[in-house]
C-alpha cells in the first residue's frame, strides 16, 4: 500500500509541476526519481532498463509516423492548402446565422483533423478567418474555444474509425489491429459528442446573448489583440480540389487500400511536395522545420511513457491492477476508467494511451477482452480527462487565440472532458453487447 501511495503522490506532484509550466521532458524524470527513491529502487539501473526501455520503445515504434505527420502537415500549412479548405468551407457555411458560424468552424477543424492535418497547423489556418467573421457578426471571442475543441480534440482523435490520429495508431502496435478497428463503437460515441457539442456550442451562444457579451465588450479583447497576423494575405494559395488532394488520399490508402500508415503518410508529403511545389517559396525551410517539429512531441510522449513504465515496475502498480480491474462488471468499463485516469494524470491522450497500452494490454487480453473492441474503448478514453488544465494543447490553443483558462477553459472541460466522457457510454454498451 505503501508503494501505491507513493504512485499517487507522484501523479500529484506531476500535476502540480505540469500546471507551473514545466516541461514534460523533465517532470518525467524527476518524478521518476522521486517514486525509486521513495520505493527504495536501485535508481541508476532503472532509469536504464525501466525508464529508457520505455522512452525507446515509444521512439522506436512511433519515431517515423511523427516525422512523416509533421512533414505533411507542414506542407499543408505552408503551401495555405489548409487554409482554402477552412475558407472554401465557411465561405459556403455563410454568415446567416452565429450558431451557424460556430457549427461550421467545428467541422470545418474536424475535416482538417480527420484529414490528418495536425491541431496546431489547424489553428494557425482557422485563426485568421475566424477572428474577422467574429467580429462582424460581434460574437465574443472566447466562444471561438466551444467551436474549435469538440472539431479538433473527440471524434476525428478517438472515435472516428480510420482517422490517422496518433491514438488511433498507437493501439494497433499493441494488439495488431487495424485504423478501422471497433468501427461501430467509435461511430456511435461519435454521433453522440456531436449532438451533445452541438446542443453545448447553441447552450453557451444562447447564455452568451443573455448576459449582453459582444466581441467589443468583454475585457480580454484589447486593440492590439484584434489584429491576428495573416502570412497568406498576400500569397497566392492552391484552388480547394488541390488542396484536398493529399488528406483525401491520406484517407483512401489508409481505409480503402488499407496500406501500413508509414508507407500511407511517406506517399501523402511526396505528393503533398509536387502538388504544392509552386505554392511555397522556402522550400528547404519548409521540410526542414517540418522534420524537426516531430522531435518535441515524440519525446513528450516518449517521456510520459518512460515515467510510466517506472511506475510498472513498482509494487504498488501491482494492487493499482488489482483495484482497476475488480471494478463491478465488463472487464471493458475497467480498461475506460484506467486509461482515461492515465490519459488525465499524465495531461496527455497519446501519453496515457501509451502507458495503458504498455503495461495493460496482456492483462486484458487475459481476460478475454476483444482486442478490436481494446482499441476502440481505450482510444476513446484517452480523449476524456486528457484536456484537464494542464494539458500542452489546451494551454497553447488558449496561448494562441488570446484567452486565459479563466476565459475559455470552461468550453473545454464542457466538450473536450464531458462531452466524450458521457458519449462513451453507448460506446461501451455497443462494445459489451456486440463486441
Amino acid at each position: 500500500m505503501w508503494s501505491l501511495i507513493t504512485i499517487i503522490l507522484s501523479l500529484i506532484l506531476l500535476m502540480i509541476l505540469a500546471m507551473r509550466g514545466f516541461t514534460i521532458i523533465i517532470i518525467a524524470p524527476v518524478v521518476s526519481l522521486f517514486v525509486m527513491i521513495l520505493n527504495n529502487m536501485p535508481i541508476i539501473d532503472t532509469f536504464q532498463n525501466d525508464y529508457m526501455n520505455g522512452f525507446t520503445n515509444y521512439v522506436k515504434n512511433y519515431f517515423l509516423i511523427f516525422l512523416f505527420a509533421a512533414m505533411f502537415g507542414k506542407f499543408m500549412e505552408e503551401s495555405g492548402a489548409a487554409r482554402t479548405i477552412a475558407q472554401y468551407l465557411l465561405k459556403i457555411s455563410g454568415k446567416k446565422s452565429k450558431l451557424r458560424v460556430l457549427v461550421t468552424i467545428m467541422f470545418v477543424c474536424a475535416l482538417l483533423t480527420y484529414g490528418g492535418v495536425s491541431l496546431f497547423v489547424v489553428i494557425f489556418a482557422i485563426l485568421p478567418i475566424a477572428k474577422p467573421i467574429f467580429k462582424e457578426m460581434n460574437i465574443p471571442w472566447h466562444l471561438f474555444i466551444a467551436a474549435f475543441m469538440p472539431g479538433m480534440a473527440t471524434f476525428t482523435m478517438t472515435m472516428l474509425p480510420g482517422t490517422p490520429a496518433i491514438q488511433n495508431i498507437i493501439p494497433t502496435a499493441y494488439l495488431g489491429t487495424t485504423v478501422t478497428a471497433g468501427a461501430w463503437i467509435g461511430i456511435v460515441s461519435a454521433i453522440f459528442v456531436i449532438i451533445i457539442n452541438i446542443w453545448y456550442i447553441h447552450f453557451a451562444l444562447k447564455r452568451s446573448e443573455k448576459r449582453g457579451e459582444t466581441y467589443f465588450n468583454m475585457k480580454n479583447l484589447e486593440s492590439k489583440e484584434d489584429e491576428v497576423e495573416d502570412k497568406y494575405a498576400h500569397k497566392k494559395l492552391p484552388n480547394i480540389i488541390l488542396s484536398l488532394i493529399p488528406p483525401v488520399l491520406l484517407l483512401v490508402l489508409l481505409n480503402l487500400v488499407k496500406l501500413e500508415i508509414i508507407y500511407t503518410l511517406m506517399i501523402t508529403v511526396i505528393v503533398s511536395a509536387v502538388l504544392f511545389h509552386k505554392y511555397i517559396s522556402l522550400k528547404k525551410e519548409t521540410i526542414n522545420i517540418g522534420a524537426t517539429n516531430a522531435v518535441l512531441p515524440i519525446i513528450n510522449t516518449s517521456a510520459d511513457v518512460g515515467y510510466g513504465s517506472v511506475i510498472a515496475a513498482t509494487s504498488g502498480f501491482a494492487v493499482f491492477q488489482d483495484i482497476v480491474t475488480n471494478i463491478p462488471g465488463n472487464p471493458l468499463i475497467s480498461l475506460f476508467v484506467a486509461t482515461n485516469l492515465l490519459a488525465g494524470i499524465t495531461g496527455s491522450s497519446s501519453g496515457g494511451l501509451a502507458i495503458a497500452m504498455e503495461t495493460l494490454t496482456d492483462l486484458y487480453l487475459s481476460l478475454g477482452v476483444s482486442p478490436e473492441a481494446f482499441h476502440r474503448i481505450a482510444a476513446i478514453a484517452s480523449g476524456g480527462l486528457d484536456a484537464l488544465p494542464h494539458n500542452g494543447a489546451v494551454i497553447t490553443t488558449l496561448v494562441v487565440a488570446g484567452l486565459t483558462h479563466k476565459d475559455a477553459y470552461k468550453h473545454i472541460f464542457a466538450t473536450s472532458v464531458i462531452a466524450p466522457l458521457v458519449a462513451a457510454v453507448p460506446g461501451l454498451i455497443v462494445a459489451i453487447l456486440f463486441y
